[in-house]
């Protein structure tokens, strides 16, 4: 390892109610991969902020590259050769891939040589970006790789990289860490904040790890387990989730040759989906976003009605042409992928927010019996273990993993029939995400029926009874869990499963389905 890069001594900053850094201590040499590891709510955001100069630290030093620097805004931090890649993103929807690139570049570049150089990048790195594309038509997935490209276009010199691989097929994956490794080999140093322990494991040589805001250790997580990087984090390891046999029933959900095409020119068309979710199950769809996730997403949820009544059918009633209000009254729940903005409303109280799917606490008349929602919001903060400052608390004053918790528990809680997730764990830590799989099984083992979709393969084979692909606007026949592999899935995920297996599985789907009907 070469010299300091970054050393940070006493930092500390104060919200309303919170301490969110208290002293911390931070050094990270050049070439160096560290991870920052902790639980949600640890302070890790909020210290990745202070040092890329997005937050102002109330006390403490910060030297980069031996001399001491104040950071007073993002600009300065790139000027050093600092980037960052957010989880939650700092992208404007109205201007294209390459304009949002272009903004945090040096000016001297024309949007033309820009856009030359992300599809350069894309390329070299395995991440299919269209530099014209309009912000607000791309997957949370697709944001995440705009984000990545334009940090990596700066030529870092320190580079903190935010949940960096929930976007990528497992061969991705092994692709960006030799990217990583080479950077790091340069001189580039890498600030590398995941959930996922065995990544951290694999690629980083130094971690850090905090929890309330201090820090609890610095380790080398190459001689840890996973058992041991738990305890270091959240003090225990997480629970084990506890699986038992499906006790299937009736199909809940079904889908019938849906073909939808795209609504705009960056979508996706979807090609003769069909699905079948059982009462009692578990089905869990794997894929790289943009692949037509959304875009089912929309025609499953209500959101997009153009569909036939009879492609979408729910508990036996064609719904293809409902909104979402008449399919949650038939007991379909739904909990989308952007968290802030439709998940919740970031300016809204966590209470008000339980009127976006939720309307026991309206009495007669339209009258919101707010005493019912604080008590509920309450319920669920205690139930979920969020961390928040009470039912009050604002949407958006959540850290990631603790608004997804709440989310999540708000649709399980309204004890639906049918309940769909997208991302269900996606930048939760690993005792909140067990809490979350563990709640997704207990409500299956209550006869809900579940659809997971996520680009997490780890956590589809930890909680699916069956699993399909997502692909190019197609979806493979499904799997059973016990019969899938990893490296299977992963081909599958671009698109490469073969006609005599997909002919063999669609018969075998469709016997599935034929007993599934039977009335006796």
């Amino acid at each position: 390892m070469g010299e300091l890069r970054l050393l940070l001594s006493g930092i500390t900053k104060r919200y309303p109610g919170v301490v969110a850094n208290s002293g911390v201590a931070l050094s990270v040499r050049a070439g160096e991969i560290h991870a920052v590891l902790g639980e949600n709510g640890a302070g890790k955001s909020t210290l990745m902020k202070i040092i890329y100069g997005s937050v102002k630290p109330d006390e403490g030093q910060m030297r980069f590259d031996g001399r001491e620097v104040v950071i007073r805004n993002p600009q300065e931090a790139r000027a050093l050769g600092i980037a960052m890649v957010f989880q939650h993103f700092s992208l404007f929807d109205t201007l294209t891939v390459a304009e949002n690139v272009w903004l945090g570049l040096d000016k001297q570049l024309s949007l033309s040589q820009v856009s030359e150089r992300i599809s350069l990048k894309a390329a070299e790195y395995g991440l299919d970006l269209d530099p014209a594309r309009p912000v607000h038509t791309l997957s949370v997935g697709e944001m995440q790789r705009v984000e990545i490209i334009r940090a990596l276009l700066t030529d870092p010199r320190l580079l903190i990289l935010d949940e960096p691989t929930s976007v990528l097929t497992p061969q991705a994956v092994d692709k960006l860490f030799v990217v990583l490794r080479k950077l790091a080999s340069e001189g580039c140093s890498i600030l590398y904040i995941s959930h996922k322990l065995h990544e951290i494991r694999e690629l980083c040589t130094a971690c850090t790890v905090l929890r309330g805001g201090k820090v609890t250790g610095v380790t080398d997580p190459r001689q840890e387990s996973n058992a041991s990087l738990s305890r270091l984090m959240i003090g225990a390891e997480p629970p084990a989730l506890e699986r038992v046999a499906p006790q299937t029933g009736g199909v809940m959900l079904e889908v019938r040759n849906l073909s939808l095409a795209r609504e705009d020119h960056f979508g996706v068309d979807l090609h003769n989906i069909d699905l079948a979710v059982r009462t009692g199950e578990v089905v869990g769809v794997a894929g790289v976003s943009g692949n037509g996730q959304r875009e089912m997403l929309y025609a499953l949820s209500g959101e997009d009605t153009r569909a036939s009544a009879e492609m979408v059918w729910l508990d036996g009633r064609p719904v293809g042409a409902l909104g979402p209000r008449p399919r949650r009254a038939l007991g379909l729940h739904f909990v989308p992928e952007e968290r802030l903005g439709r998940g919740a409303v970031p300016a809204l109280s966590l209470a008000q927010n339980l009127l976006l799917t939720r309307d026991d606490a309206v009495g007669a008349g339209g009258w919101i019996r707010l005493g019912d929602l604080r008590r509920q919001a309450e319920e669920l903060i205690s139930r979920f273990n969020v961390k928040a400052n009470g039912p009050d608390a604002s949407a958006r004053s959540l850290s990631g993993g603790n608004l997804q918790k709440f989310i999540v528990g708000r649709e399980i809680d309204a004890q639906p029939k049918l309940l769909i997730v997208s991302q269900p764990t996606w930048g939760v830590d690993v005792g909140a995400a067990a809490q979350i799989r563990g709640a997704i099984l207990a409500l299956r083992d209550a006869g809900c029926a579940v659809l997971v979709f996520s680009e997490e393969l780890d956590e589809l084979f930890e909680i699916s009874d069956r699993l399909h692909v997502m692909a190019h606007g197609r979806l493979s026949p499904s799997l059973d869990r016990a019969e899938a592999t990893v490296s299977q899935i992963g081909e599958w995920m671009s698109g490469l499963w073969s006609p005599a297996v997909q002919a063999h599985l669609a018969d075998v789907e469709h016997s599935s389905k034929e007993v599934a009907h039977d009335p006796a």
